[in-house]
């Protein structure tokens, strides 16, 4: 169980409707409402799924990835390099273990990204602001 949501404010149902976060305790829940009867959904069992697809797209640019991530931070030694490819080996571990900041979570809001999940949690589509990479 998570102690928050990674992605509020981000998760939508089939039909587009807001899914809030709820806590049940100490525990983050997305909360679906299925035609009434509300579903509280363990957050960390959704943001591990859109995690998990997030490294698939990393891993298939993963030199790109690393690359530009290098030249955003202004370093392009050995270590720093070693310690970003282990960030991204374990990106899908992620889940549970800090939420994204308001300010990261409104910004891709308004990109466009959004993440549709059904009645039992499974993450239908994860919809990405569009962009090609380019290679250069």
């Amino acid at each position: 169980m998570a102690h928050f949501a990674m992605f509020e404010g981000l998760v939508v149902d089939t039909r587009g409707q807001p899914v809030p976060v709820r806590y049940v305790g100490p525990d983050a829940c997305y909360v679906v409402d299925d035609d009434g009867f509300l579903r509280h959904i363990d957050a960390a069992l959704v943001d591990r799924q859109v995690l998990a697809a997030i490294k698939e797209q990393v891993d298939q640019h993963r030199e790109i990835a690393v690359a530009g991530m290098l030249e955003l931070l202004g370093q392009d030694d050995l270590f720093t390099k070693a310690a970003l490819e282990s960030s991204i080996d374990r990106i899908d571990q992620m889940a549970g273990q800090q939420p994204l900041p308001e300010e990261v979570r409104q910004w891709l809001g308004m990109l466009g990204f959004r993440i549709v999940i059904d009645e039992q949690g499974n993450v239908v589509e994860i919809q990405m602001p569009a962009g090609e990479v380019d290679e250069e």
